[in-house]
């Protein structure tokens, strides 16, 4: 199978190759450089001229925060983009894969979020993400959604990053306890999403490693499994975030993996358990 990434330069982009390599399938890794989605006419020449069997869409603008002061950027970037790469992906008859978020769902939710929940973002982040879902179905009706939520990897900054680089500036940290989701990692994400290409599997699907915790919880994992004493990270509410956050987060970013589940197919492991695996690899072990 000939498979072409977009965002390949970022942190899933670079699993998503690995994932892929060695396995007698054709990878196609298009950055930002090779594809910017944002331009019709070079979307539609990469893919049309390589003629990929599939298309993981896993570009976009994450930067929630930065989202919210430009949605002009946010909607060019993930909705009119992911319009060009179903449409280019069309043309040729290519399946179709949109790497989607939690951000679609406003978090007012007690219980997991299901495959069939109704969207309602709080952002523009995640305004854009739902919209990017919208123009794909609309264009590649048997295209595959897949819904992910606090991603971290080896490659480029996130929060299991951030955590590490604030425990070595700071004796103490605050991080809020209510806000709750399942962290993923991409390692396990891309192999995941493998299998979802390689079984021609379509519809939505949440995808996530398991485990859910609040981003307290969180802290508190990552500076345990790097060898440091949790107990330097302090509970504290959204509201006493100083300076607030410019976009609102949801408060239950918990995604149930049920279309996953329900299709028969294993869960992702526990979160600690790859988490555990990046530290290791970081070298961040104490």
């Amino acid at each position: 199978m000939r498979v072409f990434i977009t965002g390949a330069g970022g942190q899933l982009g670079y699993d998503l190759q690995a994932a892929f390599s060695g396995s007698h399938h054709e990878v196609i890794a298009a950055d930002h450089a090779a594809c910017d989605v944002t331009d019709r006419d070079a979307v539609m020449a990469a893919i049309t001229s390589t003629r990929p069997d599939a298309v993981i869409h896993a570009a976009a603008w994450t930067a929630v925060d930065a989202c919210e002061s430009d949605p002009d950027r946010a909607f060019r970037v993930n909705a009119l983009g992911s319009r060009f790469v179903a449409e280019a992906a069309a043309r040729i008859g290519a399946a179709v894969h949109y790497v989607s978020t939690d951000y679609v769902f406003d978090g007012s939710k007690r219980t997991p979020y299901t495959e069939w929940d109704e969207p309602s973002p709080r952002s523009v982040y995640g305004w854009s993400k739902l919209a990017g879902e919208r123009e794909v179905q609309a264009i590649a009706p048997a295209a595959t959604i897949i819904r992910t939520s606090w991603v971290s990897g080896r490659h480029g900054n996130n929060m299991v990053k951030t955590i590490l680089r604030l425990a070595a500036e700071h004796e103490m940290l605050r991080f809020v306890a209510d806000q709750r989701g399942h962290p993923t990692f991409t390692a396990d994400l891309a192999v995941a999403i493998r299998r979802l290409v390689v079984e021609r599997r379509v519809g939505v699907f949440h995808l996530t490693n398991q485990g859910a915790v609040s981003w307290y919880g969180f802290a508190r994992a990552v500076l345990e499994a790097a060898g440091l004493d949790p107990d330097r990270v302090q509970p504290i509410s959204t509201s006493e975030l100083d300076p607030p956050r410019p976009a609102p987060r949801p408060a239950n970013s918990v995604l149930a993996n049920q279309a996953w589940e329900a299709s028969g197919l294993p869960l992702l492991r526990d979160f600690r358990e790859p988490l555990a695996e990046l530290i290791h690899e970081l070298g961040a072990t104490h």
